[in-house]
């Protein structure tokens, strides 16, 4: 036992933390984004066709919200402590509107003389999911305010012109993501109408990156002179490069005959993304006063919580793959929930 405690655990619950995370923010990302394209929906057929698309995989999907929240406190639960009372608000306003978002979407078939308000349900709770998710995100890249291993902040601090931005960002993010899962599961007219709202997402996703690209050095100059400064500059310069070429790609893919291009290219958007708030943290897990090793739980800690990890890792991969699997193909008026 003692050869294996030698091990550094921390890169390793790192990266399993960075993949939940992610796989969270692009799988939930494309349901919340098709119940943000929902209101746009022209009647009501096409609205259960937006339903039925996601109705076998958007509760599996949160699986990863679950995984990345467990996962930051038993792993790093100095970053948890402070962290989660930073946020507290905008992490309530996200799970009261997923949890009401998940009441709209099974009572939205059940309860069909009140069909009009669980259809709006749907949408605000998934709009208002998305922005404090991306009020979090914010939050998390300007710091927080800390004094030893305590928060001392307002609950407030984490509403700022900054952090409304990159919820606005998130929206725009999501909303594309969910218009290539649709351009994949729709046909016809209702697929037309939905790369429409998708180069409109886009639009909204590159000003936004773009803003905060240019904020983000202002606001902390250590991130300016890790992006800035040389040699830098030359190694991580393929990142904004890469983005713009994404986000061309995507804009021509919505106007061609491509279906599975458009969501492909926002993954791939919001991958590049993510790399870029890694290397501009990169090793903070609390910005400006802890890395990930020092706000990490005992190795034994770690190393006994990854024994069940890589047994439940991979089970929640393999079902994810296969419901997805069993579900493939355009969605069809007779499938779903009805």
């Amino acid at each position: 036992m003692m050869p294996a405690l030698l091990l550094d655990f921390v890169p390793i619950w790192t990266v399993i933390l960075a993949v939940g995370i992610f796989l969270y923010v692009l799988l939930d990302g494309f349901d919340l984004g098709v119940g943000i394209l929902y209101r746009f929906a022209p009647d009501t057929a096409s609205r259960n066709l937006l339903m039925n698309s996601i109705a076998p995989v958007w509760d599996g999907n949160e699986t990863w919200l679950i995984l990345g929240g467990v996962g930051l406190l038993v792993a790093f639960p100095l970053a948890f402590a402070i962290i989660i009372p930073a946020v507290y608000f905008p992490v309530l306003i996200m799970l009261l509107s997923l949890v009401f978002r998940g009441v709209a979407f099974e009572f939205r078939f059940r309860d069909a003389a009140h069909r009009t308000f669980w259809d709006h349900g749907f949408f605000f709770g998934s709009v208002l999911a998305t922005f404090a998710q991306g009020v979090v995100l914010g939050a998390f890249i300007q710091g927080f305010q800390v004094q030893g291993r305590e928060f001392t902040g307002s609950s407030f601090d984490c509403f700022t012109l900054f952090s409304c931005l990159t919820g606005v960002a998130l929206v725009f993010g999501y909303g594309l993501l969910g218009a290539g899962w649709l351009i994949m599961k729709t046909s016809g007219p209702l697929q037309q109408r939905v790369r429409g709202q998708g180069g409109w997402c886009l639009l909204g996703v590159v000003i936004c990156i773009a803003a905060v690209s240019v904020w983000t050095p202002i606001l902390d100059p250590d991130i300016a002179h890790r992006w800035l400064d040389w040699p830098n500059i030359v190694w991580f310069a393929p990142v904004p490069l890469m983005t713009i070429l994404v986000a061309l790609f995507i804009g021509r893919t919505l106007r061609s005959p491509s279906e599975g291009a458009p969501f492909l290219g926002a993954v791939a958007l919001f991958l590049l993304s993510y790399l870029g708030i890694a290397i501009s943290l990169w090793p903070m897990i609390v910005p400006h006063y802890y890395t990930l090793w020092q706000a990490a739980s005992s190795p034994k800690t770690q190393a006994f919580l990854l024994v069940g990890t890589v047994f439940l890792l991979p089970t929640i991969l393999l079902y994810t793959a296969w419901s997805y699997w069993v579900f493939r193909g355009k969605v069809r008026a007779d499938m779903g929930y009805h």
